[in-house]
């Protein structure tokens, strides 16, 4: 072979590694790629513009191609510091954090590429009252069944934690018990497991950046919850049920056997949403919540979060001692009463929780359809003696619904 054949093959692999040399590794702003050692100028024209929990700065930047980036240094609560950077290219910084609604001091420097910091720029910022305290001023905590609820409004939708503190009869001091984090914009969940004795509970809010609003307390007895006793659930048809499919009966609901491998509730193909079917729960309870095992998969078919499995559902209750049949909406508010049901709550199965699409879950997502859902009722609900458990939409948008079992809590009336 010619030598000269080789040369745009030399070529080649002289442009690659210039490019390699050229590629170097910025692990970040504190890596001096400059020999300049002279001191950056201030920023100036400097604004600020509060929100709540924060503010933002505005400047105008110096002259000067040598500066990477504005730093600002500021404490957000005694003894806590906090540090803001914000590109060369920007002239806007978000200092974010504060604990309250006061003055606060932040520091501005212009650092070059050299490391080098300018003089310190001085600003007073006042951030309106931070979002953890806003909710805190909405919290509310009473008895539930079997422990405690807590309630809150979260309007900005941000990232916030409640924390509930119960007294440990061990310790004899406030343990924490529970620590709940969302964004949504309304809170309300339950936390259980408690005898109906009297304890002092309280709850507080605390943020990303660890401020802790003051603890709302209470002293409160958890009302009686038990699991109700199947062996007293009879099917209870009437004639708007959806017909069943596959000898895969009512009573199944309530056999004991979530895994799979077994029948549950099926309807039959072909029919149109709610799907319906109805039970006698044996006598009157005020129902506090409920658990659902949806179909899992089975090793060949997929069946989680798929198939017949319900994804929006309604529970329905009657206290009549006979109630009469009655053709159920396929939506309508909490509260609803059609003849003698009433709408006890809409339910909406979750998402898988991996965040992977229904479609592609993964094992650890069918281990959470296996361990059963627990869905809460609201305390407002009347007692109840009949159920009718109505899907209006399964995963797939078919013909089918199934269900393999039912567990209900409550207190007896």
């Amino acid at each position: 072979m010619k030598k000269t054949n080789n040369i745009p093959l030399l070529i080649m692999l002289s442009i690659i590694m210039a490019a390699i040399s050229s590629c170097k590794r910025n692990d970040g702003y504190n890596v001096p790629i400059s020999k300049d050692q002279s001191k950056p100028g201030v920023v100036t024209n400097v604004k600020v513009d509060d929100y709540n929990g924060g503010s933002f700065i505005t400047y105008d930047l110096p002259n000067s191609e040598n500066i990477l980036y504005v730093l600002a240094t500021y404490q957000i609560r005694n003894g806590v510091t906090r540090e803001t950077k914000s590109s060369y290219y920007s002239d806007t910084i978000n200092v974010e954090g504060f604990a309250k609604a006061q003055e606060y001091t932040v520091t501005l420097h212009t650092v070059t590429r050299a490391n080098v910091y300018s003089d310190p720029v001085m600003v007073t910022v006042h951030p309106k009252t931070p979002v953890y305290e806003i909710v805190s001023k909405t919290l509310a905590l009473q008895a539930d069944f079997g422990g405690v609820n807590v309630k809150s409004l979260n309007l900005f939708k941000k990232d916030i934690g409640l924390v509930v503190t119960a007294f440990n009869k061990s310790t004899h001091q406030m343990e924490v018990e529970d620590q709940h984090y969302t964004n949504t914009d309304t809170i309300n969940y339950s936390l259980r497991g408690y005898s109906t004795d009297s304890r002092d509970f309280g709850v507080y809010v605390t943020d990303k950046f660890g401020n802790i609003s003051d603890t709302l307390k209470r002293n409160l007895s958890p009302l009686l919850e038990v699991l109700l006793d199947k062996s007293q659930f009879s099917t209870f048809k009437l004639p708007s049920d959806t017909p069943i499919g596959y000898g895969w009966v009512t009573s199944n609901l309530w056999d004991g056997r979530t895994d799979g491998s077994s029948d549950g509730w099926h309807t039959l193909p072909g029919q149109t949403p709610p799907f319906v079917t109805s039970f006698n729960v044996g006598r009157s309870y005020k129902l506090s919540r409920f658990v659902i095992w949806e179909r899992p998969d089975d090793g060949q078919v997929v069946y989680a979060f798929a198939h017949g499995n319900p994804k929006t559902f309604t529970l329905w209750g009657s206290n009549v001692a006979f109630p009469n049949d009655a053709k159920l909406p396929l939506s309508s508010p909490l509260g609803t009463v059609v003849g003698d049901w009433i709408n006890l709550g809409n339910f909406r199965y979750p998402n898988p929780p991996s965040g992977l699409p229904p479609n592609n879950h993964n094992a650890a997502d069918n281990a959470f359809v296996l361990a059963g859902v627990n869905f809460n009722v609201s305390i407002a609900d009347p007692a109840i003696h009949f159920i009718r458990l109505s899907v209006s939409q399964n995963w797939e948008n078919g013909d089918i619904a199934h269900v393999m079992e039912i567990s209900l809590y409550g207190q007896p009336q």
